[in-house]
């Protein structure tokens, strides 16, 4: 493996809950050979105080391991801030990670074990819910575990095209060239990952690359979060719709002619959702046909303990276990929220209306035991 040298970009904005903690989690990585950036985008809280004060106390250490750097910014956004702390970035890969994150200590030693080409020019983390005290963290906890387990078939064809920001990995290089983040798109993360690909780099997904996160706790906060999400997507797929079904060498067939179209048709698909599942239970109770639903409710559990089973923390889901049997009813939960932000993106797009970042209240993660960090 390479010996690369790591920056580490922590870009915050309000962030006194969790702040210290995750400045914490990234100092003990097993990964020696890295710097600490960390950008307070204009917050208006104790952030400014709380990490001057950290890394006063870290630095009186006789001997502190790790290099931090402090950028206090007025408020200017999340790319922006991104951008500023790419400037002092010194490192070959840069890692971007969430104020409100835990990171595991393996986690930058795994990223840097997929840059093994040099044509890699981002690598995706697995991004955990690290909260898991109430129904709808649980709710989320499931849909994070169930998604990002079919990242590792898109790395293996070269598709990641959505590497979130909390937990990604990229070639210095890659991004100069790029010329950083664009400070205009709301979803800055996915924006990057798709102009990556469109120039001809391959990305990949490190699932042992583990990062928690904590997720919204209350639903008005979900609802916001996966609208941003939702309406930033779209604007990316229009930004960079060359991609799609491109005759292009350096554009990856299967993501233009497969992923890209399927992620599309997935979005008409879920403005139908009520119909299909409508039809399909009215046909069940109509026909008598229960072995079909059973078929169905068999085959989607067992999807879902395979998913558990090889998640590299697979032991921290052990409370999902009791809720295989009903996952698939559980999931229709986030098939519903998914509706709402979408027909909220298309409302919003067609009457030219723009999306904020939003932020939720948050109580922060408490210190990842030993099972999660192991």
């Amino acid at each position: 493996m390479v010996p690369y040298k790591v920056s580490v970009l922590l870009p915050a904005w309000n962030e006194e809950v969790g702040i210290v903690k995750t400045i914490e989690s990234v100092l003990q990585s097993n990964y020696h050979d890295f710097e600490l950036i960390v950008i307070n985008d204009g917050s208006t809280d104790k952030t400014d105080q709380l990490v001057r004060q950290f890394i006063a106390d870290y630095e009186a250490d006789s001997n502190p391991k790790v290099s931090i750097k402090y950028l206090s910014l007025p408020n200017g956004g999340k790319a922006h801030a991104l951008n500023k702390g790419l400037e002092l970035a010194t490192g070959n890969i840069v890692i971007t990670i969430d104020a409100d994150c835990i990171v595991d200590r393996n986690a930058i030693y795994r990223f840097i074990q997929r840059f093994d080409d040099p044509s890699i020019g981002a690598v995706a983390g697995n991004i955990i819910v690290g909260n898991k005290r109430k129904p709808l963290e649980w709710l989320q906890q499931l849909e994070y575990v169930c998604g990002f387990f079919y990242k590792r078939a898109d790395s293996y064809f070269n598709a990641v095209h959505i590497i979130g920001g909390a937990a990604a990995a990229y070639r210095r290089d890659v991004l100069i060239n790029l010329k950083g983040f664009d400070e205009e798109i709301i979803t800055e993360d996915i924006d990057l990952s798709m102009s990556i690909l469109s120039h001809g780099y391959k990305t990949r997904y490190a699932h042992d690359a583990v990062v928690y996160t904590e997720g919204p706790t209350e639903w008005k906060g979900i609802r916001k979060q996966r609208l941003r999400w939702k309406y930033g997507r779209i604007l990316c797929y229009l930004k960079h719709r060359e991609l799609f079904l491109s005759s292009n060498s350096q554009h990856n067939r299967y993501l233009s002619w497969f992923i890209l179209p399927l992620a599309v048709y997935a979005e008409i698909m879920l403005l139908n959702v009520g119909l299909f599942l409508s039809l399909f239970y009215c046909y069940v109770i109509a026909s008598q046909d229960f072995a079909l639903l059973a078929s169905v409710i068999l085959v989607s559990s067992s999807l879902v303990a395979l998913q558990i089973k090889l998640d590299s923390k697979s032991s921290y889901h052990k409370n999902l276990l009791p809720f295989i049997p009903v996952a698939w009813l559980l999931l229709y939960v986030i098939e519903f929220i998914e509706l709402v932000a979408l027909t909220m993106s298309l409302q919003k797009l067609y009457n030219r209306e723009s999306v904020k970042w939003q932020k939720w209240n948050r109580i922060g993660l408490q210190q990842q035991t030993a099972e999660q960090t192991s």
